[in-house]
């Protein structure tokens, strides 16, 4: 008897168990059944778009990103204070950064910084219409492939196949805000600095002869030569795409961020 009482205890508790089991198992399965179904009606809802409403939700994505990027980047420190985007110093400039400062540069340094980057964000309002008659006059024909890539592979897209163009047409755009912002004039300033402070020295020392046999002489910054409207408008271009992609993304993933009827029909999965 009580064999049998351990026995219908045992069977209970495993009958119990598998229950719970089976349910868990069933939930699992009926999940993942639903998540297919989703996925498979939002594929068949994208399939079901025609490639000329796939092309312009993808332009007003960027169209929407390209208002995002001038406006935020074209604010006040817009590039300065963004750490995303802000600009850099050129290679030998950054290696000379440190001595300068070390020397009681640093408000020339701060200078240069703030008027290469504030050059960019001159710029920034200037470059809008250009960027928007590229996304105009793209030909997306591989729309569908860029709509199922991913939540940036419309910006990677407009940035491969305008880039150049972009650049030759925001060159001179670049360069009148550099000259507005007097970016040449600080970066004389800290280059004469260097020559006159740092750079006679490491020539007429045995500073250079060391570091010519240790093989690092080439991490000894040289007074600067750089092609600083190039550089600034390289980095601006590379700027308003990161800014015009960090849109397309929120589009893509928040349905409040999808505020025409047309980016709503394109990328609501």
């Amino acid at each position: 008897m009580k064999n049998k009482f351990i026995l219908s205890s045992i069977l209970l508790i495993s009958t119990v168990s598998f229950a719970f089991d089976l349910s868990s198992f069933t939930k699992t399965i009926t999940d993942t059944i639903s998540e297919k179904t989703q996925t498979s009606q939002s594929s068949t809802s994208n399939s079901l778009l025609s490639n000329d409403t796939i092309s312009s939700g993808l332009k007003e994505a960027l169209t929407k990103g390209v208002d995002f990027a001038v406006e935020e980047l074209g604010a006040q420190n817009g590039y300065l204070n963004n750490p995303l985007v802000k600009i850099p110093l050129p290679d030998n400039l950054a290696k000379m950064e440190t001595i300068v400062r070390k020397a009681g540069g640093d408000e020339m340094m701060d200078n240069l910084i703030n008027s290469i980057n504030n050059a960019a964000t001159t710029a920034a309002p200037k470059t809008a219409n250009i960027l928007l008659d590229a996304v105009k006059n793209m030909n997306l024909e591989d729309a569908t492939k860029i709509l199922a890539g991913n939540n940036t592979a419309a910006t990677e897209f407009f940035e491969k196949n305008t880039t150049t163009d972009l650049q030759k047409l925001i060159n001179p755009i670049i360069e009148d805000s550099m000259k507005e912002n007097q970016v040449v004039k600080y970066y004389e300033i800290v280059n004469d600095f260097y020559k006159s402070n740092v750079e006679s020295y490491t020539k007429n020392s045995s500073v250079m002869e060391y570091a010519s046999k240790l093989g690092v002489d080439s991490y000894i910054p040289k007074s600067s030569d750089e092609d600083l409207n190039g550089f600034v408008t390289q980095k601006a271009i590379s700027g308003l795409f990161k800014m015009i992609a960090e849109k397309e993304s929120a589009i893509r993933e928040n349905p409040i961020e999808q505020t025409t009827s047309l980016l709503k029909e394109v990328f609501t999965k």
